[in-house]
């Protein structure tokens, strides 16, 4: 059986404006190995894996012989230990106060169910031509804004999150997916991923699920990046209340 990957047919070029210090990722979940794309030549974690698409440039696919940290577990490509599960491997690295602490985590964490990923497809945006299932971002926190923002402009939509100290590839790119709500969080705040250096610290790292990314595309075509008025804390005041002033006015005139 072919694999099925859709062209992509979104115009993704505003993500280039952002100016971003390394590129934009797309990932894709696979069931079948994909046609055209070369499986990695290297053994990494999964958070390591979007660096290393970042760098390289090129498009490539990873699957469980590849990925040498936990991100098998998330992916649904081991069952997770009891010595795991217990939550004793917390304990040891002293990362929670006591094995009971880690085992909680395992309560909740999101995870692929077993076989029904079988490759994982990165590739950076100037290089991608499918449709992707995540897109995954690393700003700074003023290019964050934009993105967030973007979330919100036409819809209204809370900015909500989760993520742990550990296993934080469980929330990247499981979460997004199953859940369908935009995951972010600042770089420098997981255990895994700091041991690694994978990623500079105080930046801000974004996964959108594929519901997400015609919105949110849409949403910075059209909104003003830097809004007007907030050069400074007394032109935002004095603007606002001239807004405020106008608002009691007509009502009162109503």
């Amino acid at each position: 059986m072919r694999p099925k990957m859709r062209p992509l047919t979104q115009d993704l070029s505003i993500y280039k404006k952002l100016q971003l210090e390394k590129p934009p990722i797309g990932v894709k979940y696979l069931l079948f190995k994909p046609e055209g794309i070369k499986q990695i030549d290297k053994s990494l974690a999964a958070c390591e894996m979007i660096k290393e698409a970042q760098e390289r440039g090129e498009p490539f696919y990873f699957t469980k012989e590849n990925e040498d940290c936990f991100g098998k577990l998330p992916l649904g490509w081991e069952d997770m230990p009891p010595w795991a599960e217990s939550g004793q491997i917390g304990d040891e690295l002293e990362i929670f106060q006591e094995a009971r602490a880690n085992a909680r985590l395992y309560l909740s964490w999101p995870q692929f169910p077993k076989g029904t990923v079988n490759y994982v497809v990165l590739s950076p945006l100037d290089k991608l031509t499918f449709e992707p299932d995540l897109l995954i971002i690393l700003a700074k926190a003023s290019q964050a804004e934009i993105v967030m923002r973007a979330m919100t402009y036409s819809t209204g939509e809370v900015w909500e999150t989760k993520a742990t100290p550990a296993l934080e590839c469980s929330w990247l790119y499981v979460y997004p997916f199953q859940s369908g709500k935009v995951h972010y969080n600042p770089t420098g705040m997981t255990v895994g991923a700091n041991a690694k250096k994978v990623f500079p610290e105080g930046m801000i790292l974004i996964s959108i699920p594929y519901q997400w990314i015609p919105i949110i595309t849409k949403n910075m075509q059209e909104m003003k990046w830097v809004l007007p008025n907030t050069e400074s804390k007394e032109i935002f005041n004095k603007r606002l209340m001239e807004i405020v002033g106008e608002m009691v006015q007509a009502s009162q005139n109503s």
